[in-house]
């Protein structure tokens, strides 16, 4: 999935910049908590990795972007229904980390 945003193409480059690290929970949550800065305009300290993404006032093009990087960086296909599944950073992360580490 590739977007034209072009926060979703700087997250992009760092996602590849991080590829050669180990997708752990913390390295996936920390990837989303950058993102989510990034795309609100606020210092990655306000990131509440405990906080539900509506309550980040994401709209559905901004969850769709959010998971076609994920997608990209991860090089799995997801569902951009993972918000209502796992609706914080940290669940998410925890998550996709399994996700990545199945064979």
């Amino acid at each position: 999935m590739t977007t034209s945003n072009p926060k979703s193409i700087q997250m992009s480059e760092n996602a590849a910049q991080a590829s050669s690290e180990p997708l752990t929970a913390a390295s996936i949550q920390a990837w989303i908590a950058s993102y989510i800065a990034q795309l609100l305009d606020i210092p990655l300290q306000n990131v509440d990795m405990q906080m539900s993404f509506d309550r980040y006032g994401l709209d559905s093009s901004a969850v769709v972007s959010l998971i076609g990087d994920l997608e990209h960086w991860l090089k799995i296909d997801l569902s951009p229904a993972l918000v209502f599944d796992y609706p914080t950073i940290e669940s998410l992360a925890q998550h996709l980390a399994k996700e990545v580490a199945k064979p």
